[in-house]
């Protein structure tokens, strides 16, 4: 059994990458070979990326968008406030995560961002429902600001507002970037169409959950936050195609991993194959997990004790990532959302 101490490791603080490179495709990429014992180890730039994948192999891609979903606000007693929408839920209704010395009762009205106001509804823990005077998507686009992760520590600027979204974000609903999806620029992306890999993409909103710390020793006790995904037949039916013909699906970054898992897991579970779905996820993947789609994986570098650092543990092994990371910490790769990646294999 494993336990949350398993999944530490001493970073260099100055190994966390504050700002993204000028050029997307111009990160590092470790390639990892976890197929020898010990595992072997190819330092690469990203833009290899083509020539390490098989014609006819499928690049899925997650084109959410991040929303600017950071609000400072105060409520009518003057008290400050700090809100972070987690997701819409309908026009004029989102979930949010609200910071403030005491919590807001139903009914309370909050003006955000100096410019609306908003009333809390419902507690859905561990969010509060908020009521928006109107559409949701264009106050949040007009008045809020980049959620940029924690451990990124200068306030967003209209840099990030470009850097922190993939080329192809495409569908408003996430409050933190798909970050294996920033390395990959339109020359890159045509470089793979030349190569002959097929792509695709699916939806997983990413929340504020992905940076929520593990905090129990025992990982049976961890309640997985939930995020909302959607599998289109279009992408059902190349990853059958893919695998009749035998070649390899890759999942860019662990969010269109957990979407494509969770899909397959629960087909198999109704004896059906995997098809078209719109759903919650709370799935949570640690070693022993059986995978169903996924056979290679490109992924940032994950912050120590989380559960990401979990799900690739799972997917290439415990003792390959442990030695992978121990090798980027040695040659200074960048690590977390604006850092490098690497290439993983499924054991």
């Amino acid at each position: 059994m494993f336990t949350l101490s398993d999944f530490d490791f001493n970073l260099p603080p100055e190994l966390i990458a504050q700002t993204a490179l000028a050029e997307r495709s111009a990160s590092r990429l470790l390639d990892v070979d976890n197929s020898t014992n010990p595992p072997a180890f190819t330092d690469r730039q990203f833009t290899e990326l083509p020539g390490l994948l098989e014609p006819g192999d499928l690049l899925v891609f997650n084109d959410t968008k991040v929303l600017k979903a950071r609000f400072l606000g105060q409520k009518a007693s003057g008290g400050r406030i700090e809100v972070l929408v987690e997701r819409l839920t309908g026009a004029t209704t989102a979930l949010a995560q609200i910071r403030a010395s005491k919590s807001p009762q139903p009914g309370t009205k909050i003006v955000l961002a100096d410019a609306f106001e908003v009333t809390v509804g419902e507690r859905v823990e561990p969010f509060y429902t908020l009521h928006f005077p109107a559409d949701c998507l264009t106050l949040i686009e007009q008045y809020g600001r980049l959620p940029l992760p924690p451990y990124i520590e200068h306030d967003p600027d209209a840099y990030d507002e470009t850097r922190y979204q993939t080329v192809y974000a495409a569908n408003p609903g996430a409050v933190a970037a798909p970050t294996a999806g920033l390395h990959f620029d339109a020359t890159l992306l045509e470089a793979l169409d030349a190569r002959g890999i097929e792509r695709a993409t699916l939806t997983l909103h990413v929340g504020a959950g992905t940076f929520q710390p593990v905090r129990v020793e025992n990982l049976a006790e961890h309640k997985m936050h939930s995020e909302w995904y959607r599998l289109p037949q279009a992408l059902a039916d190349k990853i059958a195609a893919t695998k009749a013909r035998g070649n390899r699906v890759i999942a860019v970054g662990t969010t269109s991993m957990r979407a494509l898992e969770a899909a397959a897991r629960d087909a198999d579970q109704a004896g059906l194959p995997l098809a078209e779905t719109s759903a919650e996820t709370d799935i949570f993947i640690t070693p022993g997990y059986q995978f169903r789609v996924v056979d290679r994986l490109v992924t940032n570098f994950h912050l120590p004790k989380s559960t990401l650092m979990m799900l690739v543990s799972a997917f290439a092994g415990m003792d390959p990532i442990r030695a992978a990371y121990a090798h980027a910490i040695g040659e200074r790769y960048r690590f977390f959302s604006y850092g490098d990646a690497m290439l993983l294999t499924r054991q």
